[in-house]
């Protein structure tokens, strides 16, 4: 928009210029050829009295002192010439007259003496006809390039005024829409701008009041949990000791899970996004967990983890979700005895990728999509991944194939504080 409004402005300004310099220029060449041939036309009326009634010795005399830029001769009545004459074959008119042609303007002017007729003759040759015109017109374009240069810094100005607001809206709009529901744009500009900035605020305002309502419904539906949870515990703990100890065990875990997706859901929706974690901490973490089940079920866990930390835009809680999610699945939908690769690599511009790969079946076309399983599954954890790839400004893809699945998580490096 601003590049737009400048060019504009510099269109319209060069028009106006040359409405205004063309004609200018043009009178300026009129002025300079009217301003010699009045003066040729003064020498014509300074020697015609002198040609008149002076004898020849005065009239040459006269001739002397004539100016510079104009040839004057005079044709005395014996037919010589006094002076230096531009054409020295020209025939005696019946009155003034006037002769144009590429090399200057010949004037001639008859006067009758006692002893026959003279002739006086003024030549203005082209370059007298046009002296000071090119100064004049290199004057008057560098006025037209001095108007033009401040008509598009005052235009630069003008736009930057009117575009700043936008702009300033914009990355406001992005900031939202990155998940920073803090962001406010700053009403400015021009009167509809400040109304789309209002619009904006008082949406980013809602959104936040919605999701505010939204965390607290999953908490509260967590903690209905809680209910019947308890009332598990109770039939438990009637049961004998053996059994006792290891339900009661599933049942405190469980109620750690309830514990951490009421926490998780009454927290900021970009709580700790800048700071991030290092990903192959929490990787290596999640794995050793996963190892356990891994070793009864006969499968050969690899992990590979860079020596140096991995830093992402993903809070610690979110990433382990991540990885609970996609192992999770592996363990769910491949048989006993497949083998897995969880593996961290730092990304080419920075963040990480963290690539799980298994020697399965495959997947079956269409099971990202949030709630479609093909194993009678939620369907959410390949879900839950993208969606911690995606808010931390990275993606999910998936290669599936008949000998095994990959899933890489590109997850972008942790922003500035």
């Amino acid at each position: 928009m601003r590049r737009q409004i400048t060019l504009l402005v510099a269109a319209t300004t060069s028009i106006v210029l040359l409405a205004f310099l063309l004609p200018a220029a043009s009178l300026v060449a009129r002025v300079a050829e009217a301003r010699a041939l009045d003066a040729a036309q003064a020498q014509l009326q300074f020697l015609t009295p002198s040609v008149g009634l002076d004898p020849r010795e005065q009239v040459a005399a006269g001739l002397v002192g004539t100016s510079d830029d104009l040839r004057t001769a005079v044709r005395w009545t014996d037919g010589t010439w006094l002076g230096d004459p531009a054409d020295r074959d020209v025939g005696t008119p019946s009155g003034a007259a006037r002769t144009d042609s590429a090399s200057g303007v010949l004037l001639l002017q008859p006067v009758q003496r006692a002893d026959g007729e003279a002739l006086i003759e003024v030549f203005v040759d082209a370059e007298t006809l046009r002296a000071g015109v090119t100064r004049t017109w290199l004057v008057l374009g560098a006025l037209g390039v001095t108007l033009l240069v401040l008509a598009l810094v005052v235009a630069d100005r003008l736009a930057r005024t009117m575009t700043r607001p936008v702009t300033e809206l914009a990355e406001t709009a992005h900031r939202l829409g990155n998940g920073e529901l803090a962001a406010r744009a700053t009403p400015a500009g021009p009167a509809e701008v400040r109304a789309v900035a209002g619009a904006v605020n008082r949406l980013a305002g809602r959104i936040g009041e919605l999701l505010d309502a939204e965390r607290e419904n999953a908490a509260d539906l967590a903690h209905r949990l809680r209910t019947p949870l308890t009332a598990l515990r109770l039939d438990v703990e009637g049961l004998p000791p053996g059994d006792r100890e290891r339900l009661l065990d599933d049942v405190d875990a469980v109620s750690r899970g309830i514990d951490e997706v009421i926490s998780e859901a009454r927290r900021s929706v970009r709580e700790g996004l800048g700071a991030g974690c290092d990903a192959g901490a929490v990787v290596g973490e999640r794995a050793r967990f996963w190892s356990v089940l891994a070793e009864e079920e006969h499968r050969t866990l690899t992990v590979e983890l860079p020596a140096a930390p991995t830093p992402v835009r993903v809070s610690a809680a979110d990433l382990g979700a991540a990885v609970d999610g996609l192992l999770g699945n592996v363990f769910a939908h491949t048989p006993e005895g497949t083998p897995l690769t969880v593996a961290v690599r730092p990304g080419p511009a920075g963040g990480g990728e963290l690539i799980v790969r298994d020697a399965g079946p495959g997947m079956p076309e269409g099971a990202v999509a949030r709630g479609r399983s093909g194993a009678h599954s939620t369907g959410l954890g390949l879900d839950i991944a993208r969606r911690t790839a995606e808010g931390s400004g990275g993606r999910m893809t998936i290669t599936a194939s008949g000998s095994g699945t990959t899933v890489t998580l590109v997850l972008g490096p942790p922003s500035a504080a």
